[in-house]
C-alpha cells in the first residue's frame, strides 16, 4: 500500500531582501507543491478504492424474505470477495454468488453441504453424512419436507436459506457450483441499528 507522506511547506524569505518580503518564485513553487500533493493524494486515493471494489469488498442490498429475521429486505452489507481465494467456504457462511438457472440474478443463501457430503432432510431437519445439523440461525420452524439423501458433487455447495419455507434454495434448482461464488457476506452497514459482523 502506498505511503504517503507529509509534506512539510516553508515559505522562506530572501534574506538578502532589505524589506523582508518573500521571494514570488519560492511561493509559486510552494503552490506549485501543494498542488502535485493534492492530486497525488486523490490518484492514490481512487486507485485504492478501486482495487478494493474489484478484488476486495462489494456492497449488496438484499432483497427478499429467504434469510429472515437473519437478513431482511432493504438491508445493505459488504461481500468480501477475497477470502475464497485462499480459503474454502465452509459450513455455515452466508455467501453470495450468481443464480446458476440464471447468471445475470445475485442470490444470498448459507452453506450447508460440501463436496463429497451427503445431504438428507428428513422431516424438515436437516442430516450431514447422516448426523443430525445444529442449526441456531434457523429461526422459523420449516414445515415438514424431505430431500435426498444426495452426494454433493465436487466444486460444488449445498444451500439453503435461512428461512426455508420462502427460499428458492439447492432443494429446487440442485447444487451451487464454486465457480458461481462472488462474495462470502462480511458486515452489514445498514441500517446502522442493525450494523453487525455476519455469523
Amino acid at each position: 500500500m502506498p505511503v504517503i507522506e507529509e509534506l512539510e511547506i516553508v515559505v522562506k524569505q530572501d534574506e538578502t531582501a532589505p524589506d523582508g518580503i518573500a521571494d514570488p518564485r519560492q511561493e509559486k513553487v510552494t503552490f506549485a507543491l501543494i498542488v502535485k500533493t493534492w492530486v497525488q493524494t486523490a490518484f492514490i486515493t481512487v486507485a485504492l478504492l478501486f482495487f478494493l471494489v474489484t478484488f476486495v469488498v462489494q456492497g449488496f442490498a438484499v432483497s427478499g424474505s429467504c434469510m429472515e429475521p437473519n437478513l431482511r429486505t432493504g438491508e445493505r452489507i459488504l461481500g468480501n470477495k477475497f477470502v475464497y481465494r485462499f480459503v474454502p467456504p465452509r459450513r455455515g457462511d452466508v455467501i453470495i454468488f450468481r443464480y446458476p438457472n440464471d447468471p445475470s440474478k445475485t442470490y444470498i443463501k448459507r452453506v450447508i453441504g460440501l463436496p463429497g457430503e451427503t445431504v438428507e432432510i428428513r422431516n424438515g431437519q436437516v442430516y450431514i453424512n447422516n448426523r443430525c445439523l445444529h442449526e441456531s440461525y434457523v429461526v422459523y420452524i420449516p414445515e415438514p419436507q424431505d430431500y435426498g439423501p444426495k452426494v454433493i458433487s465436487q466444486h460444488s455447495l449445498f444451500v439453503l436459506g435461512d428461512y426455508r419455507d420462502q427460499s428458492n434454495d439447492s432443494r429446487y434448482w440442485g447444487e451451487l457450483p464454486m465457480e458461481n461464488l462472488r462474495a462470502k457476506a462480511w458486515l452489514r452497514y445498514w441500517p446502522i441499528n442493525r450494523l453487525d459482523v455476519m455469523k
